[in-house]
């Protein structure tokens, strides 16, 4: 019996402009074996399963895969898997949300229907404070630039770990010309890679996402979870609340845009939540 694959491409309106995800339906039927190697086989940067959910609470599950592992929790995916079971009709959004069940718990989606826009709210962060200047004298050498020129950086866990750093404007982001062999090494030290973030005059960021995967260096076109880790520094730093826009993709001939909201609260291990969004749009509608 053939079951329903889309491949849909996230934060954007365009197609081929964004992030692909690969949504595989009935992952019930899967070992966590056989969804490894199909993630490897689409060798896109995530590649997702929907499986019925184990808690009342939710309304579908997900669990998401690089080409070499399995993670918790990462945005694009979780945005574009959202977009794709609402489209197959699985699923209807409950007085606007709909609720995705998986290795970080459960995440909170808000669907505007008449845009299409999709948020979720970061289901947690954690911040590890970088006082080590030979540690980042080293970071900043990896990325081709001056030590002056990395206004603030701090250890995010938002699922992945991200060393994520702001950076003294937008150009800067777009002029780093990393080193993967050094990024390589320095992930030892914790931090899947490089979440980087600059200020346009405008307002709005620019941002890049490096890592290493399978031992080869990788740019995400856009990314959901470095978009909340950059948030959460600017909240935690400087106190940041409001909505922001994110920039991502030029490097790669691409227009991402991230929507980001950041609010005070008062009931959660955070002092922050944050909301990170973003249209997607179905390019592969398949059977497998």
């Amino acid at each position: 019996m053939s079951k329903l694959f889309k491949q849909v491409d996230v934060f954007t309106s365009e197609k081929f402009k964004g992030n692909p995800v690969a949504v595989f339906f009935n992952g019930e039927t899967l070992s966590t074996e056989e969804m490894q190697a199909i993630a490897n086989w689409t060798n896109l940067s995530e590649t997702t399963f929907v499986l019925p959910a184990t808690v009342p609470e939710a309304d579908y599950q997900l669990r998401i895969f690089t080409t070499g592992r399995e993670l918790p929790f990462a945005g694009h995916p979780t945005i574009g898997s959202c977009h794709a079971v609402l489209e197959a009709g699985l699923v209807r959004p409950r007085n606007g949300q709909v609720t995705q069940q998986c290795g970080a718990g459960l995440v909170q989606l808000l669907v505007d229907e008449s845009s299409g826009n999709i948020k979720f709210k970061l289901p947690y962060y954690k911040h590890t404070t970088i006082d080590d200047e030979p540690l980042i004298e080293e970071v900043a050498e990896s990325l081709g630039m001056q030590r002056d020129g990395i206004k603030s950086i701090v250890l995010v866990e938002d699922g992945p770990h991200w060393l994520t750093l702001e950076l003294s404007s937008a150009q800067d982001v777009l002029n780093v010309t990393p080193n993967y062999g050094q990024i390589d090494k320095l992930s030892n030290n914790g931090f899947i890679g490089y979440s980087l973030f600059g200020q346009y005059p405008d307002g709005s960021y620019e941002a890049r996402n490096l890592f290493i995967e399978n031992s080869l260096g990788v740019e995400d076109p856009v990314c959901g979870s470095g978009a909340g880790a950059d948030a959460s520094l600017l909240a935690e730093l400087y106190g940041f609340q409001g909505d922001l826009v994110i920039k991502q993709g030029r490097k790669l001939r691409r227009d991402g845009h991230i929507s980001v909201t950041v609010e005070e609260q008062s009931n959660n291990d955070n002092r922050y939540s944050i909301y990170v969004g973003g249209n997607a749009i179905t390019c592969v509608d398949g059977k497998w």
